[in-house]
């Protein structure tokens, strides 16, 4: 499989990376010749100086021969007509692009991206992501992570244990997942003092971890419970930041909860204004700098359950989020662009972080693999993903026990879904074709869990 990635930014060279290590031929444009020199020395891909837009640009890189096009720089136009090149031109099978300005995501509807006006098969939209991702956590307040899987009949949450509280500490996994009351309930990737890992059945959950859990949708608030959680839906939301996200955001808070006060503290006095208008009386907007203690104050920030933090300056999200806290706030999710800042995020009681690379990422890797596999969460980049798949006919994992399959170290089958019932397979338990599981699968076994799936990736399907 052959793949051009236009853009050398953090998103392109992660997936370029990604696909690299998949053993997928893939070419990486840009126009920065820093960045270039930077992602044709550090990885197994060839990279390319140019306008990704231009006929010649995409020709030196291969376009003729490509599968896949990708584009995702900094440009809505550069990244459309990019599409548009490709499949009139070169033939390229399938093209994604990323889409950020609203005129151009409200045209997707109008059939503007068919392929007889303007071909982009998928358009990816982070902002969107982005609010539907912080969405879903202001719903399961206790969750730092909170994704749908098959179809929402199974949940993956991330949840902090916090206390001796937490009926589950010191429990082994196995006995966890075989107790009455969390029957259904399999923790598939743990995070402890900064290392990722994929626990076996004797590990032991400890205070101050971080777990990943798949879990029945209907067991969500039991789940929760069982790891000392019991915070409450908020009812009073400050946002900083009334960019595309907080828009966003602002409209699915409150179509999901009609009742909730929600205060917007904006910078620009253009912006503010603007989304003002758009939003009515659905929030209310206050201009000024969200650092300025007085102005948390009139948002009555102490008094809010929630502060979410979504400006395109990671400083001030980080210090917006900690004033809130300090101030009384009970929860902040907080939007950082910065892997840097990764190690420092947990120690200033900041509850929930949301990395847009990482949203992106996760994107275009669920829309890359095509058979039975899909990438539907990127954990972090350097660690894994919790996917989906289908068992079909082709696959080695068929009408065998679990116990014989010879599963690596870095996979874990968190669930099964069988004609609509969700459940924690057992050792013993034999899959049948048309079953559906979700597994948790670090990069290093990746092609491994996609060879016993009977997953083909020289094709786009």
């Amino acid at each position: 499989m052959r793949v051009v990635v236009c853009g050398a930014g953090q998103v392109g060279t992660t997936i370029a990376r990604h696909l690299a290590t998949e053993g997928v031929n893939v070419t990486v444009i840009d126009n920065d010749q820093d960045q270039v020199r930077r992602v044709d020395e550090s990885y197994d891909v060839r990279g390319i100086v140019g306008y990704a837009s231009h006929p010649a640009t995409l020709r030196k890189a291969g376009a003729k021969d490509a599968d896949m096009l990708i584009a995702v720089t900094r440009s809505d136009e550069v990244n459309m007509v990019a599409c548009q090149v490709a499949y009139s031109l070169f033939g390229v099978k399938r093209r994604i692009a990323r889409l950020r300005h609203a005129g151009y995501l409200s045209q997707d509807k109008t059939g503007l991206y068919a392929a007889e006006h303007l071909p982009i098969d998928v358009i990816i939209s982070p902002e969107i992501e982005i609010a539907e991702g912080i969405s879903r956590r202001l719903r399961t307040p206790g969750a730092f992570d909170m994704v749908p899987m098959a179809n929402g009949e199974v949940e993956l949450l991330g949840i902090h244990v916090e206390s001796n509280r937490c009926a589950v500490v010191g429990e082994r996994l196995m006995d966890i997942s075989r107790s009455d009351e969390l029957d259904g309930v399999s923790i598939v990737a743990v995070i402890r003092k900064g290392r990722f890992f994929v626990p076996d059945d004797n590990d032991r959950v400890e205070v101050g971890d971080d777990v990943y859990v798949i879990a029945r949708a209907d067991m969500v608030d039991q789940v929760m419970m069982a790891f000392g959680h019991r915070e409450r839906v908020a009812r009073r939301l400050v946002m900083v930041g009334a960019g595309n996200v907080g828009l966003h955001l602002v409209r699915k808070a409150r179509k999901a909860s009609p009742g909730i006060d929600i205060k917007i503290i904006e910078r620009d006095r253009q912006r503010a204004e603007y989304v003002s208008g758009e939003l009515g009386g659905a929030a209310v907007v206050l201009q000024g700098d969200a650092l300025d203690r007085a102005l948390l104050e009139e948002a009555q920030a102490g008094l809010a359950e929630t502060i979410v933090a979504v400006t395109n300056d990671d400083e001030t999200n980080i210090f917006a989020s900690v004033l809130a806290k300090q101030a009384g706030c009970k929860r902040a999710i907080t939007l950082v662009n910065k892997s840097s800042y990764e190690s420092l995020i947990p120690t200033l009681g900041i509850d929930a972080v949301v990395n847009p690379s990482a949203v992106t990422i996760s994107t275009v890797l669920r829309h890359i693999r095509r058979g039975p596999i899909a990438a539907l969460y990127t954990l972090r980049e350097d660690f894994g993903e919790v996917i989906e798949a289908e068992i079909t006919e082709g696959s080695r994992m068929l009408r065998r026990p679990l116990d014989q399959l010879g599963l690596p170290q870095g996979m874990k089958i968190g669930a099964v879904v069988r004609q609509g019932r969700v459940f924690i397979p057992e050792p013993s338990t034999q899959l049948e074709q048309g079953d559906h599981v979700v597994a948790m699968v670090t990069y290093s076994y990746l092609r491994l869990a996609e060879a016993l799936l009977g997953a083909e990736r020289t094709h786009l399907g």
